[in-house]
């Protein structure tokens, strides 16, 4: 199924979804954003972890999410100290790179920002739906993995610089080896 682009529209695409077909395995696939510099652009990679960058508030250039406000305990399920975590055994059998993201709301520009998003949340990628997927998984304790094609540097505006074609042509490649090899089990 196509969720749509971003939390909202993921959110009750997944949830209408996990009522009406009752699945016993998720499968998220789509692009994502770079933080880390490290990672080559164009890399299919699984979230371990996911955490919001844009729920709280901004004063005086500090952003304080709604853990730091206390209007969400940061370790009320699904959450764990603040993150959205799968289970990180069954992600190393892929054999692809593990990451943590951020989901946000929009393309990040702000140079202030993206660095929260790798010092302080420790994100090496963002997304618009990869903690959709997280929470309504783990609400429901179904089994999923979120992969991603890593199309652009967060930050660049400029969609010259971007590899969307490659990204998404080597995310459909991850997802036909992942689907031969669930299948050959």
């Amino acid at each position: 199924m196509i969720t749509g682009v971003g939390l909202t529209a993921a959110t009750h695409a997944l949830t209408k979804a996990v009522l009406t077909k009752k699945p016993r395995f998720i499968l998220q696939a789509g692009i994502a954003g770079c933080i880390n510099k490290q990672l080559p652009l164009t890399k299919v990679v699984i979230v371990e972890s996911e955490t919001l960058g844009d729920l709280g508030v901004e004063e005086n250039g500090i952003f304080r999410s709604v853990f730091d406000l206390n209007l969400m305990d940061k370790n009320s399920p699904p959450w764990k100290n603040g993150k959205l975590s799968n289970d990180v055994e069954p992600l190393r059998k892929t054999g692809m790179t593990i990451v943590n993201a951020v989901t946000v709301n929009e393309i990040s520009t702000d140079e202030k920002r993206i660095e929260f998003y790798r010092n302080s949340l420790s994100a090496d990628i963002e997304s618009m739906e990869g903690a959709a997927l997280h929470y309504v998984a783990l609400s429901e304790n179904i089994p999923f993995l979120q992969m991603r094609s890593l199309s652009n540097f967060v930050g660049e505006r400029d969609k010259n610089k971007w590899v969307m074609d490659i990204a998404i042509a080597n995310l459909n490649l991850e997802l036909q080896r992942i689907f031969l090899k669930m299948m050959n089990r």
